[in-house]
Parts: C-alpha cells; structure tokens; sequence
C-alpha cells in the first residue's frame, strides 16, 4: 500500500511540474492496491531470481491509458501468435511494442513514455527527467550513463560514427550541447529550433539517443581490454572491434537476443530461426490503472513464412493479430473464414495520400521528357484524364476515396479543396492542355508525338511487387489511350528501382503516396518539399538538399525553390499557428503543381483479429508513420479471455 501511494503520488507531481506539457497518455490507477505480479513470474520471484514486482518497477510507472469505450483493463496470461514474411522483419517488434522515450498517442499527440516528463524551451531547449529505478530487462539501472554512453561513446566516436552524430541532431550543422546534470536528467540544447527531434524520437524506427552501456562496453576499445576484446572479435568472427560492436548494438533489430531492452517483451530466439518466442519483460516500465504490471500477453510468437502465403494462412485461422501480407483484395476470401477459423476481420484505415500514386521524374535524364515533365500543363492533363471513380468501383467495391496525393480528412490540416484538385475526371481538358503545350502530331495509331517525333509512350517503373498496382495501371493504360498516350510498365527488383530513379533513366515510376498524410501543424513537412533522394518526383533536387549540396542537382523550378523556402520558415516558425499557416501554403502549392499524381486513398486495411483477444480497437490508423501499425494503440494493453488463456494451458 505504502508504494502505491508513492507511486501516485510520485506520478501526480510529474504531471504538474513547471513546463511539463505531455502526460495525456497515461493516467493515475484507479484505485490504491498491490501492484499485481503476472502469474508468469510468481515462481521466479518466490525462488528469488527475480524480485518482487514492487521492486522492479520505475517510480512512478508510466499508467497507461485505455481508449475510452472500448479497451477495458485485462488480466495477465497467454500468447498469441503473428506471421512474417522474412526473419529480420522480427525488428516489426519494436514497431509493434513501440516504447519510447516520448511517443505518439491515439490521438496523435506526443506524449512522455518512457521519461517520466520532458521540458522544452522554444524548441531549442529539450530536457529529459528520467524516472526513478528503472531498469533494463536484465535488472540493470537505466539511468543518463546510457545517454552519456550513446553521446561520447558511440556517435561521436570516429571509428564507429565516422560521420558523427545523425542529421536529425545537426541544425544547420551545429551539434547540441548534451549535458547529464545527474542520474536522471538529461539535457539537449541548440542555438536554434530543432522541431525534428522529438518526432525523430518517436517514430516507428526511432531515433535512439541511448544505449545500455552496462552491456556493450565490453564490445567497446575504450573500455574492454585488448586480450578480451580480441577473444570476443575471434569468437564472433568479426572482422574488428567496430565490426563487432555494431552487430551487438542494433537496437532496433531486436536479433540479438543478450542486448537488454526497454520494449514490453524480449526476443529469446537466436537466428537463425522459423519461429521467434517474445517473452515478457519483468522490468517494463509500464502499469494499467487496477495496478497490473503490462504487458498483459505473456509471450508474442513470430512464425516466419513465404510472404505469399501469409493470406492463406491467415484465412485458415494460423494466427491470432495479422495485418502484414494482407492487402484488401484478400478481403473477400478473408470475410468467408472468418466464422469458421475463429476471428473478425476488422478494416482500419491506411494513412497513405495516396494508395498508388504516380511520380512524373522531374530530373529524369532524358531532356524531352524532362521538359514534358516539368510543365504543369502536363501533369494536370496525365491526372484529369484518369477515372478515380471506375478505379474505385473495380477494384476497392466503392469503399475507398479518390482524391490526390494529399492530407487526409482525418488530419487538421485537411482541406477538400487540396483533395480534389486537378482530380476531376476530364479527358476533353486534358487534350486541350496536350494540345496548348504543341503535342498535336499524331502517329496513324492516334498516339501523339513528342516534339523530337518519337511517339509518346510512357514507361513506368515499377517494383513489381503489388498486384494493386499492376491492376490499376491497367486501368489507366486505357485513360490515357483516350488522350494519345501509350503506358507501359518496366519492373524490376525494388533497389534497381530505385536506383534507376535517382539517377534520372525513369521518366516516371509508381509508388505508394505520401507516407504520412495525417500531419499535424507540427509535424515537420519533410515529405512534400525537394528534401530527399527517396522522393521519386524529384530524387536529384532531394539528393542536393540531403547531401548538403555535395552532390544532385539544385532546384531550378520556381514552385520547388518555395516549397524549400517554406520549408525552412516553418521551422523558425515560433507558434503552432504560424506552422499552420506555412503547412497551407505548402499543401497549395502541392494541390496545384501536382508533383505527384494519386490516385485512390483511404483504402482499407483488413486487421484480423482471433475471437478471444481484447483490446484491439475495432477502428484505427494502420500504417508505419504516425501510427507504428498497432504501436499507438499499445499493444502491451491487448490480452486473452478467460476460455483463450485456459484452451492454451
């Protein structure tokens, strides 16, 4: 009783402590009691391998907060079971377990997690107050040596980070001052705004600004001798001590089964493996509001099979959470199981702008095209004369939405006006435009003519990886036939993909749309200005920016150089509503240069669910970014019914 007391009261004073601006997603438990042990761990604790749980947690503990009306405390007990496609889709873990320093809540707020709460000043100033007796998952103090470690250690030491500290932490190439004022209190500061970071730190694969130093000095030259070291390196046949430490250090991962972890379960299977067991961590950091040490679920197993198999199996009952490998032409063959096999198919809703979105190479090596490519007219008429409508009726059952490659209505920043433009299906408008531009020859097959005289045939690469995509492309192969344009479609594996893009040999390639189209006012708008290589529309103009002008090609494009301009006021912009107002200037410009053609979004995510498993929200966000798939809807609060924990006994 004494340390639930403690425990509130210790939780009630980070939540009203001076600038503390995130505890929404936690709340205080509901009543005062025992913190209550899984059953799991009663016969460690009362043989004395481990503590008792009152011992392991940190006070206070992080109290996770349920969504209201649906999810209800659980009890402790069980396993469930999922299915991926390769063994190191194993680090979908972390994804899935989503601890973090600070993260994202349900409503896509930020949130203190594992800290018990976070100051910022002006977003220059970013101070981290660690909670008491937290440990590792092998016992071991969490504390600012782990940050110190990480720091002085690992990124700036030049053998192991020999560009040093990652670009997120660079603001206009200045590093922070990282101070570790004591054991628990860790301070980051720049000059200037640093609006990246905290999302950095929250992400799906986030940025880890720590590390357990307990365990990996002994893999470290500044720390373990030179005999030892070299009895580690020969034993793992590394090729040198670097070698050797990266392959113990990946947190993300989650492969090395002897690297203590802060997620709500632990990997116990060593690669390589066709089935990985996640048993629970004794020491997580987190508690329900009755006082019930999470996660719920005792152990989570990853079976590992042929990605193509994923929806047979998942249709014949072989797992118990599934949404990867299964897309929403699975549905129909998914919706019959579902009485027999003994689960629900749920729809959620996919946060992409885009389901299949067209990128026009704006760098493309090629000059003609390139031309072609950068004429407004051109990309407005290659939209208009697509059939969103038909796309969605053949292929989606009228369920999904055509629009752009655009913000969605889910997010604050939506604007119909943004979705809707240049999207109406017009095939008279387009060959208008075609026509202004000059490209009125025609071949005897009605094809028109580029103005060197080769017949204009749109190739478009393509990973080949997603039957989606072939089917809609087929779609708008007779669209385009419509207005004197041949498609055509090159595949080829993903990195020669890619690789032809960025060095400008496709003039335009298919992906899918904008990864997060659920920003907020502060979410950074890196995905819709020239920023990076990965962006397919204009790889060489990403390139220049993301390489600090070391190599690309530099922006020529006036509606480009603004959207660079506007990138930058945005993060010296000093109040949400000026964020705001940049990010509505920048979707403007977006909506109407159409850099990227989309195509249909909101198409939904089948998630299926094994009767018996609770908490699993009947609606939600399923995508890599905001959400972390099922991340933000804390997956350590899913647990079994009484009859699904007594069937596995």
């Amino acid at each position: 009783m004494k340390f639930m007391k403690m425990l509130i009261a210790g939780f009630s004073l980070a939540c009203s402590a001076g600038t503390l601006i995130w505890c929404s997603a936690f709340t205080s438990p509901a009543r005062a009691g025992e913190i209550l042990e899984a059953p799991m761990l009663a016969p460690l604790v009362a043989n004395g391998e481990l503590p008792p749980v009152s011992e392991r947690l940190p006070v206070p503990p992080a109290v996770a907060a349920l969504i209201p009306k649906e999810q209800v405390p659980g009890v402790h007990g069980g396993e469930i079971e999922t299915l991926m496609g390769r063994q190191k889709d194993i680090r979908l873990m972390t994804v899935y377990g989503y601890a973090r320093l600070v993260g994202y809540d349900a409503d896509l707020n930020l949130v203190s997690d594992i800290v018990e709460k976070i100051e910022v000043d002006d977003q220059r100033v970013f101070t981290f107050k660690l909670r008491k007796n937290h440990r590792w998952s092998d016992g071991r103090p969490f504390t600012a040596e782990d940050f110190s470690f990480y720091w002085e250690d690992v990124v700036n030491n030049e053998e192991i980070s020999p560009f040093g500290p990652p670009k997120v932490l660079r603001v206009d190439g200045e590093v922070p001052r990282v101070e570790f004022i004591d054991a628990q209190t860790i301070r980051y500061s720049w000059s200037k705004p640093n609006p990246y970071f905290l999302p950095a730190i929250a992400g799906a694969r986030p940025l880890y600004i720590y590390r357990p130093a307990h365990y990996l000095k002994q893999f470290h030259a500044a720390y373990a001798s030179r005999e030892e070291l070299a009895g580690r390196i020969e034993e793992a046949s590394a090729r040198n001590w670097v070698s050797l430490f990266n392959r113990k250090d990946e947190q993300y991962r989650f492969d090395n089964i002897d690297l203590p972890v802060l997620q709500p379960w632990m990997n116990t299977t060593r690669r390589p493996a066709e089935r990985f067991v996640f048993t629970r961590n004794p020491y997580y950091h987190r508690v329900d509001s009755a006082g019930r040490q999470l996660p719920y679920l005792d152990r989570v197993i990853v079976n590992i099979s042929d990605s193509n198999l994923v929806p047979a199996k998942t249709g014949f009952g072989e797992t118990d959470l599934q949404a990867r490998h299964i897309r929403f032409d699975h549905y129909t063959f998914l919706k019959q199981g579902e009485k027999d096999k003994g689960y629900q198919l749920r729809l959620w809703t996919t946060a992409s702008g885009s389901k299949v979105a067209l990128y026009p190479n704006l760098t493309a090596e090629d000059s003609v095209w390139r031309g072609l490519m950068r004429d407004v007219r051109f990309r407005r008429a290659l939209s208009i004369a697509i059939n969103r409508n038909a796309i969605n009726q053949v292929l989606y059952f009228g369920l999904a939405k055509p629009g752009a490659d655009t913000v969605l209505p889910e997010s604050p920043l939506y604007n119909s006006n943004y979705r809707d433009a240049w999207t109406q299906h017009d095939p008279k408008m387009a060959n208008a435009f075609l026509d202004k531009i000059g490209l009125t020859e025609r071949d005897s097959s009605g094809t028109r003519l580029l103005p060197d005289g080769r017949p204009m045939q749109i190739i478009i690469d393509t990973s080949g990886e997603s039957t989606e995509e072939t089917d809609m492309l087929e779609l708008i192969k007779t669209d385009w036939s419509k207005i004197g344009i041949e498609l055509f479609t090159k595949p080829s594996q993903r990195e020669v993909f890619r690789n032809r893009v960025f060095a400008g040999q496709a003039i335009m390639s298919v992906w899918s749309g904008l990864d997060n189209a659920l920003p907020t006012a502060d979410t950074a708008p890196t995905e819709f200005a020239p920023t990076e290589q990965i962006q397919l529309q204009w790889s060489k103009w990403g390139e220049h920016f993301e390489s600090s002008a070391k190599s690309g090609q530099i922006p020529d494009l006036p509606a480009a150089k603004e959207l660079l301009t506007l990138y930058k006021d945005w993060r010296f912009a000093k109040t949400k509503e000026a964020r705001a107002q940049v990010w509505h200037e920048i979707l403007k410009i977006r909506a109407d240069q159409v850099f990227s053609i989309g195509t249909i979004n909101g198409v939904p995510q089948p998630v299926v669910v094994a009767e018996g498993l609770r908490n699993v929200p009947s609606k939600g966000i399923y995508s890599w970014s905001p959400s972390a798939y099922f991340g933000i809807y804390k997956m350590d609060t899913f647990w079994l019914s009484d009859d699904r924990r007594a069937a596995q006994k």
